[in-house]
């Protein structure tokens, strides 16, 4: 097991096997897997100045730099964080780029230290690239089923609820609206397409199993706030089935507070501490509200501004978050209604919809399409059949 490569890598997602990324720091920003955990063979600048070298003087002399680099303290430094890792994760898997040196590297350092972990053939650009011809294959057989509403129906909420389904604005850390933005920001392009591909996988691999059954995912359009849907899995959904989710006004301005205000003042409080979280969370809402100033006119967006201001300012002086509900009834039945109601009429080809109903019984409809066959699982599986739209 010294030197053990592999190159299974659908077994690795399923499993969720933790992976110990030896790349640099800038490299695990641009791109990452959710169960791996970066531990640099070579810091930024050290990788910068061994490709110069190589550049410069051919691989030989780049070797040469790079142990001299990672000699001494900083290797025993380095080796001893390798260690410790997998004494936390006795099933890791180590890998770099391409799976070559970096972590054939760090693989040979830790058989010495008497921790062979194995490492994975081809790195993580054969692994990013079986994600992607994996999301390709699954975004054109697996059957989908979008879930839509008007805003503030707790689309979300259902997702969460059923296990056939996969979190778009959960994995694009974004709620998908002008006021959708979270703290942290959201994960990069290809991080995102990640976790999308190993999500799927996961659902292919239960429908092997258990049969057939709709994937459902909330109606978004292309871009979950900078996030872009791989256009092949957004073609599919569009030309798929759809469940509508209605709720009276006054049960959505309820959820559009727990879901914009309550909700992320905790995050907030994760992210920036108790006596900042409410300033933060305050800014970024109305920074949100002015975003669409010009779409509400400019008298209408000072009104709802001040009455946003207001619940604000009492929210922060006793807690309370009631009044909030007058801005968000007035920014639900103003402009996310019309911009719904418009939106149907573009899409009015689509067909009638599987099912409508409140969401307790889009949540049971969507429950029964796992515990049998439905309308909605043979018309989601008939959509997925006919292959991608136009093609």
């Amino acid at each position: 097991m010294t030197h053990t490569l592999t190159s299974n890598y659908l077994d690795l997602f399923l499993r969720d096997v933790p992976l110990l990324d030896v790349r640099a720091p800038v490299e695990f920003a641009q791109g990452a897997f959710p169960n791996a955990h970066n531990l640099p063979l070579l810091t930024d600048t050290e990788r910068h100045e061994v490709g110069l070298r190589y550049a410069q003087e051919g691989q030989p002399a780049a070797i040469e730099l790079g142990h001299a680099l990672v000699g001494g303290a900083t290797r025993e430094d380095r080796l001893q964080g390798w260690l410790h890792w997998c004494e936390r994760h006795p099933e890791g898997h180590l890998y770099c780029f391409r799976g070559g040196m970096r972590s054939g590297t760090v693989q040979a350092w830790l058989a010495e230290a008497g921790r062979p972990i194995p490492r994975i053939r081809g790195g993580y650009k054969a692994m990013r690239r079986f994600l992607l011809d994996s999301l390709e294959q699954t975004a054109d057989t697996l059957p989908l089923l979008l879930l839509s509403g008007r805003s503030g129906t707790g689309k979300t909420r259902v997702i969460e609820a059923i296990d056939h389904a996969v979190d778009l604005e959960g994995l694009a850390r974004h709620r998908g609206s002008a006021f959708g933005r979270r703290p942290g920001g959201q994960p990069s392009q290809p991080d995102f397409e990640n976790r999308l591909a190993i999500a799927l996988l996961r659902l292919r691999a239960v429908q092997e199993t258990a049969g057939p059954c709709p994937v459902v995912l909330e109606d978004e359009s292309k871009l979950v706030g900078h996030r872009l849907i791989p256009p092949s899995l957004y073609l599919r959904m569009k030309a798929s089935p759809r469940v509508f989710i209605e709720e009276p006004l006054e049960s959505r301005v309820q959820v559009t507070l727990e879901d914009y205000i309550s909700g992320p003042l905790a995050e907030y409080v994760q992210f920036h501490g108790e006596a900042e979280a409410l300033n933060r969370l305050g800014a970024e809402l109305l920074a949100s509200l002015d975003r669409i100033r010009n779409r509400l006119g400019d008298a209408r967006h000072h009104e709802l501004r001040q009455a946003l201001q207001s619940a604000l300012d009492e929210q922060a002086r006793s807690g309370a978050v009631e009044g909030h509900r007058s801005w968000i009834r007035a920014l639900l039945a103003e402009y996310y209604d019309p911009l719904y109601d418009h939106a149907l009429k573009r899409q009015g080809e689509i067909g009638a919809p599987l099912f409508v109903g409140s969401r307790a019984d889009v949540t049971a409809f969507l429950r029964d399409a796992v515990r049998r066959p439905t309308r909605a699982c043979r018309s989601a599986t008939a959509a997925g059949n006919q292959g991608r739209p136009g093609m």
